[in-house]
């Protein structure tokens, strides 16, 4: 009886919101995690603490993106698209992976290393799934536009509109 409302409209777009938004909260942890350990490029006890909070914003972020959200009315390429949003959450997972074996490698060197040695492939898969993220996001918005100009939306006049 539970799976019944499922497929709701109101259900869809509740689960969305929410998605939409733990997804931009593991976001804001990955932002977070990656600009802190600049300020203080000495101090390599940040970077061993904020490993964890981009980990966390990373897997916050995947989980959000693994949840279908998917209106079963959606046509195939809106529901690609959403899974698009999916490989960014791998690309920060993977980003998070980096930052675990750099520091785990490159920390025994000491004073030597700076955290730019450290950091250069999270930063690198982060601004890969920044990429996907915004791509994805901009094409979905632009897709469900077109799919919506249909008999969904009124007009201009109050009407609506047909092909």
């Amino acid at each position: 009886m539970a799976g019944k409302n499922l497929f709701n409209p109101a259900s869809i777009s509740d689960r969305r919101r929410y998605v939409e938004s733990t997804a931009t909260f593991g976001l804001i942890l990955i932002c977070v995690a990656l600009i802190v350990p600049f300020f203080n490029p000495t101090d390599f006890a940040l970077l061993v603490s904020f490993k964890w909070v981009y980990a966390a914003g990373a897997i916050i972020f995947l989980i959000a993106r693994v949840v279908n959200v998917s209106d079963p009315s959606d046509s195939i390429r809106l529901r690609r698209l959403r899974r698009l949003e999916f490989w960014a959450g791998i690309a920060f997972a993977m980003a998070a992976g980096f930052w675990f074996y750099q520091e785990s490698h490159l920390a025994s060197l000491g004073q030597y290393v700076g955290v730019l040695a450290i950091l250069r492939n999270t930063i690198m898969f982060s601004l890969v799934g920044a990429l996907i993220q915004i791509i994805a996001s901009w094409m979905i918005v632009a897709q469900s536009r077109k799919e919506g100009k249909g008999d969904r939306n009124p007009g201009k006049n109050g009407k609506t509109s047909s092909k």
